[in-house]
């Protein structure tokens, strides 16, 4: 028996438990580590009351990132911009908790009970939900489950124009089209027919649009650089790290650091947050992840672009050389 079919033999045994194991850790260990990591919150009310509950919160050290607010209309200012993710406010008659759960259901769990807990007990402590989940998605399932198939739409466009052969200016307005039209129709399913968003239904889709172009043009970008293995690269970047790092589910303040801070600077992460902002708050705190999927999306046209200018394409669609050797005269 021939060495080569045994050594591709071992290469297998060995490459597939460990792509299983990367996977697990890049997915189930974020999810089994879930815990406050300076997650921004707030504290509303007189100094010596909010005081006490700044005190609270401190208890758990590394935990929260607190802010100080005069009044419960400033808490909610700030809760409504996504600034913080929610508020206690100090009242003559006890604490009053001010949430978003359209910016992380987990979040507003999450402080639920905490304030709950440490109030006295049988106090019930009023929870006022500023900027609600939608009715048809409070979990906030569907608009979590949105973001692999993006993730797997923009890897499929890249590699789909680099397997074809697309360069310069043609490659670029394929991606571009494809991107603008997996927003329209992503946007048909998740606000026309699941109602998980409910924002402006062309402002969802351009950002829906920029989150593809941005993963497509990135996985494009890395195949023309460094040839057919940039497709490998681009789908480890964007569908194991980005998606699992990108904190949709739940919030990159509750992963293990530094994962959620990877997480944003990936167009999944950037994405799911431009989409959250855009679908629930107007657009308040979108202008980090706007300028994340720019900069990714740039950066990869602009390649694939100066690439197609040094290799011009065939008429058949295969790459032509950039110039032929003069002959050499014989005798």
């Amino acid at each position: 028996m021939s060495a080569a079919p045994n050594r591709r033999a071992v290469v297998i045994v060995l490459l597939v438990p460990l792509a299983v194991t990367l996977a697990l850790w890049a997915f189930a260990w974020p999810a089994a580590r879930i815990a406050p990591r300076d997650l921004p919150v707030g504290v509303a009310g007189s100094a010596a009351a909010a005081g006490q509950l700044q005190e609270r919160f401190e208890q758990h050290e590394g935990a929260f990132e607190i802010h100080r607010y005069d009044d419960a209309a400033a808490a909610r200012t700030a809760i409504e911009n996504r600034v913080v993710y929610g508020a206690v406010v100090a009242t003559g008659k006890g604490p009053q908790l001010l949430v978003a759960s359209a910016a992380g259901p987990v979040v507003s769990q999450l402080l639920t009970q905490m304030v709950a807990g440490a109030s006295p007990a049988g106090t019930a402590v009023p929870v006022t939900d500023v900027v609600a989940a939608p009715a048809a998605d409070p979990r906030g399932s569907a608009f979590g489950a949105s973001i692999l198939p993006l993730a797997i739409a923009g890897v499929a466009a890249g590699a789909v124009v680099t397997s074809m052969k697309l360069r310069g200016a043609r490659a670029a307005v394929t991606l571009a089209g494809t991107a603008a039209l997996v927003g329209i129709a992503t946007t048909a399913v998740t606000h026309s027919w699941l109602g998980a968003i409910t924002g402006a239904w062309w402002t969802e889709a351009g950002v829906i649009g920029l989150t593809v172009l941005a993963i497509g043009s990135m996985v494009a970008g890395l195949a023309t650089l460094i040839g057919p293995a940039g497709i490998g690269l681009g789908s480890l970047l964007i569908v194991l790290l980005g998606n699992s790092f990108s904190g949709v589910t739940s919030a990159p303040e509750l992963l293990p650091e530094p994962v959620g801070l990877i997480g944003q600077w990936l167009p999944p992460g950037a994405g799911g947050s431009l989409l959250r902002s855009v679908a629930f708050f107007d657009g308040r705190g979108a202008g980090g992840a706007v300028a994340i999927l720019a900069a990714w999306a740039a950066l990869g046209l602009l390649a694939v672009l100066v690439a197609g200018r040094g290799r011009p394409e065939r008429t058949d669609g295969a790459a032509a050389p950039a110039s032929e050797p003069d002959p050499v005269p014989v005798g």
